[in-house]
Order: C-alpha cells, then structure tokens, then sequence
C-alpha cells in the first residue's frame, strides 16, 4: 500500500513497521512545513498519523476507510524533529474497527494522540 501511496512519499513518511492491525510510520518536519508561528501546522501530525492509521486499518487484507478521525496534540513540533507514529488496532469488528495513534518525537516525547474509526468493506486488496 506504502508503494502506491504518493502523499505519504511526497511527505517524506519512511514505513518503519507493518503488522495485522499495526504500523509505524517515521519522518522529519521540514521548513515548508511549519506554520506562521514556526511550528508545524497541525496537518502535518494529523497526516502523519492518518496514513499509520490506514497502513494499519488495511493489514487485514479487507479494504478499510476512514468514517472518523480526531487528534489531541500535546507538544510543539519544531524544524528538524523526527516524528513516530505508532498505530495500535484496539478493536476489529466485521464492519468497524478502532485505532490509537500516539506520535512521539526524538526524545520519545508525545506530541500527538489521534483516534480512528475505519470501516472494513468486504473487498479484499
């Protein structure tokens, strides 16, 4: 899925760690991609941590997409940092299943928590 994901490769996302139900995703936050303030925009930790969602949500082999995503962020993201997303599935029911996202920096500081609902088709890739 990785390899067919333009976005994700355009984001500079290096896919660390692929399970049923699981995956890591890794990156580093350029200049282009901070805000105003100097900070990372807050899309780019969303984004981060949706497409960790999708890689995990879709290990199962059944097409699955997203119907609900939210994020908490915790800490400020600065140029340079290198950013992990850790997707853990917490439920995977026939037609729903629910992650938990946790995005931590270099240190191992979390600076993001993102929470998804995927709905599993029955398609198969």
């Amino acid at each position: 899925m990785y390899d067919n994901d333009p976005f994700s490769q355009w984001m500079g996302m290096e896919l660390v760690d692929v399970n049923h139900g699981a995956c890591s995703l890794r990156m580093t936050v350029r200049a282009e991609m901070l805000n105003g303030f100097g900070v990372a925009h807050g899309a780019i930790t969303f984004a981060l941590a949706d497409s960790a969602f999708a890689f995990a949500c879709n290990s199962h082999g059944r097409q699955s997409v997203s119907i609900h995503c939210s994020i908490e962020h915790a800490a400020a993201v600065r140029e340079g940092d290198i950013l992990t997303a850790t997707a853990t599935e917490e439920h995977l029911g026939n037609s729903l299943s629910n992650y938990a996202i946790k995005i931590t920096n270099q240190n191992g500081r979390a600076v993001a928590f993102f929470r998804g609902v995927a709905f599993r088709k029955k398609d198969e890739h």
